[in-house]
């Protein structure tokens, strides 16, 4: 999706109330590339539609997956938190993989705000989650 499309999606779950968003993105995101870059135009947006989901009062999680592939899913991944803008793609996952990998991140708490980066990896998607995802507060 297009920062355009990622925007309007971002505008319509803030009129909806939408509880939760969770927005793809790109490993490589993160950061703003100059045009000479071979993914520049891909990753300027994918970054752009980051930015503008961070300034939004929704409760969101950004998933950066690697190359995405058609490969059945593992249900094992790779996944850092907060990682930093690398230049590109680097590792693949099966679209499988981030499909239940946005289903695992949708109720828990500790994703809100979180930015993870996901390749393949030999991690059971939901012991990779709570390794990221913060404890949810205690309640009082």
């Amino acid at each position: 999706m297009d920062r355009g499309g990622s925007v309007k999606v971002g505008e319509a779950a803030q009129r909806a109330e939408v509880g939760r968003l969770v927005q793809v993105s790109s490993t490589g995101a993160g950061r703003l590339y100059e045009p000479d870059h071979a993914l520049a135009d891909y990753l300027n947006a994918k970054t752009r539609a980051e930015d503008d989901l961070r300034r939004r009062d929704l409760d969101w999680t950004i998933v950066r997956p690697g190359l995405l592939t058609d490969a059945p899913g593992s249900g094992t991944v790779s996944l850092a938190a907060e990682p930093p803008p690398s230049d590109g793609p680097h590792g693949a996952v099966s679209r499988d993989d981030v499909a239940e990998l946005i289903a695992a991140l949708l109720p828990v708490t500790g994703a809100r705000g979180l930015t993870v980066e996901v390749t393949e990896g030999a991690t059971p998607i939901d012991r990779a989650v709570r390794a990221v995802a913060a404890p949810a507060p205690a309640r009082p």
